[in-house]
């Protein structure tokens, strides 16, 4: 079992940057793929980006690419993604989540462990 868990959350101004990361208990997190998703209250949760096992490929939506980055340290076993030039509507609870293939993908039922989430708020 790989159970993430995401810290780095909080409140920005617009324009602002944060980094979110995502930890992993248990082994073998190199064999696994990485996805971020989020949340906003009332909406359902959309793919947001994905991270190859290797660390070579990665995919975005078309709503963050060019902001957000996505990154994977396997030695840590830990990912990232790093927001910059956030919007208010990037407001939403974002998630973390491991896939038991080498690449990712946009649908949430291809990922098989979910963190919690963690808050992200970006204020006008």
């Amino acid at each position: 079992q790989v159970q993430p868990v995401e810290c780095g959350g909080g409140l920005v101004q617009a324009g602002g940057s944060l980094r979110l990361s995502c930890t992993t208990s248990g082994r073998a997190f190199s064999g696994y793929a990485m996805g971020w998703f989020r949340q906003a209250p009332g909406k359902e949760r959309e793919f947001v980006a994905t991270i190859s096992r290797s660390g070579e490929n990665t995919y975005y939506a078309d709503s963050v690419r060019g902001r957000f980055t996505i990154s994977r340290d396997n030695a840590k076993n830990t990912a990232y993604l790093q927001m910059i030039s956030l919007k208010p509507e990037d407001t939403a609870v974002y998630y973390c989540a491991t896939a038991m293939r080498s690449y990712g993908t946009s649908r949430p039922d291809d990922y098989n462990y979910w963190g919690q989430g963690t808050q992200v708020t970006v204020s006008s």
